[in-house]
């Protein structure tokens, strides 16, 4: 296996349900699928059509709190009356490898992996919505959810959106292609940081080495 040029960053999409994260998060691996997506650990259960260990690894409240006690857990939070987190021995692994992580995750999430021991890796960004009415408008169109579920969607929509400023960059999804490739701008600029090629310090050096041996 070749030596990795650059270590993995870690990119955290957040939004509040229904702005468009997760078809960003689609088409930004289409772009680039080398990219790793995370695949969280939750207590709720699936979805029609979900696969376990694909969408989500779908596990019982024990075994998720279990996964907390034993330090497995990146983050982790209640969402909707249901445990979420993302387990760290996966992401750990990619970094090391030099491969990106993907995250589609909210921002209590978001926080907890900013404040750890990886958050210099970190690359946040945060997807508003054009206007409150596009965003139930949106919700409504899933036909995933009850009304009620909805409801509760909307609700919580408010102190989603407060926590845009923790975020490094910010998206309004007006449009999902224009969105999609300022997200592909964002990650581009961010894989070419000086700080993130570490192999820049050799080639300045082997400049140099150029220079002195053309010296008279």
């Amino acid at each position: 296996m070749a030596t990795p040029t650059r270590r993995g960053l870690l990119l955290i999409l957040s939004s509040p349900s229904g702005a468009g994260k997760s078809t960003l998060a689609r088409r930004l691996r289409e772009w680039d699928p080398a990219i790793r997506f995370s695949v969280s650990a939750t207590t709720r259960p699936p979805r029609p059509g979900e696969v376990d260990g694909r969408e989500y690894f779908f596990r019982s409240a024990g075994a998720f709190r279990a996964m907390v006690a034993a330090g497995e857990m990146l983050e982790h939070a209640e969402v909707f009356g249901h445990l979420y987190g993302t387990p760290r021995a996966p992401v750990a692994s990619a970094m090391a490898a030099g491969q990106d992580t993907l995250f589609d995750i909210d921002w209590q999430g978001g926080q907890q992996i900013r404040n750890s021991d990886l958050g210099k890796d970190v690359v946040s960004v945060f997807v508003l919505p054009p206007s409150i009415a596009e965003l139930e408008r949106r919700l409504q169109g899933r036909a995933q959810d009850s009304a009620a579920v909805i409801a509760g969607r909307m609700a919580r929509a408010r102190d989603e959106i407060s926590h845009w400023a923790e975020y490094d960059y910010v998206l309004v999804n007006r449009d999902i292609a224009e969105a999609t490739a300022e997200l592909v701008a964002i990650l581009t600029a961010e894989r070419l940081k000086r700080d993130r090629r570490p192999w820049l310090m050799g080639h300045v050096r082997s400049l140099n080495a150029e220079f002195e041996e053309r010296r008279p």
